[in-house]
């Protein structure tokens, strides 16, 4: 399972990347707001700053809603770094620049995706990733898991490509329940990923550890 970063705080970045786990990050237009990242090119300088830290997969989401506006952007985004991959909404014109971009060999990620059908969609155009935003449907007392599992189920069945992108991870739960399912990736924030280094049990054992080791010196 890769685990991605869902974030566009360097400082965060950096440290998941120096944790020796990270394998990608995913962005979207409302965490590059959070950390004060506006204007177009300041956005794209950012994209290439990501780059930089870490060695996977960096996923830039476009804003355009039309077809000829989504490849454009796309297209921009591509050329900026070998990492990137295109985020494209699960819309239909998001679908026919999935079959585009596909046919072009530049990846993507289909996101905002919420059932099983719209990510048959996203696979049958080609899509790199697929996102399933498991805790926003949690949010709506809707079982995300389930989601995952039907998502992998088709997958599995047909054998497509598309990786799944657990998406929306909320807690370290998320990522466990995820792997167990066979999700390809997770994205979540930097404490989806620190949550899985604690248990009391760890603790109390180190502390106990480190008291009698007392007697060796």
């Amino acid at each position: 399972m890769k685990f991605f970063i869902d974030t566009a705080n360097l400082d965060q970045i950096k440290e998941a990347q120096d944790l020796g786990v990270l394998d990608g990050v995913t962005t979207n237009p409302s965490l590059m707001a959070k950390e004060g990242i506006t204007g177009r090119e300041n956005i794209l300088q950012h994209y290439k700053d990501i780059c930089e830290i870490v060695d996977g997969d960096v996923s830039a989401e476009v804003v355009a809603t039309d077809f000829d506006g989504i490849v454009k952007e796309g297209k921009e985004l591509a050329e900026l770094h070998p990492q990137i991959v295109v985020k494209v909404p699960m819309i239909k014109e998001g679908i026919k620049a999935i079959r585009y971009f596909s046919e072009n060999d530049i990846r993507t990620n289909c996101t905002l995706v919420f059932s099983a059908g719209q990510a048959l969609l996203a696979a049958k155009a080609g899509a790199t990733y697929v996102s399933p935003f498991l805790g926003r449907l949690d949010d709506i007392s809707t079982d995300g898991l389930q989601l995952i599992a039907d998502i992998r189920l088709i997958y599995d069945n047909y054998g497509f490509e598309t990786q799944i992108l657990a998406a929306s991870i909320r807690h370290t739960m998320h990522v466990v329940n995820c792997a167990k399912l066979g999700a390809d990736v997770m994205t979540g924030p930097l404490s989806s990923i620190d949550g899985l280094l604690k248990h009391p049990l760890t603790d109390s054992g180190l502390e106990k550890f480190l008291q009698d080791a007392k007697s060796f010196q």
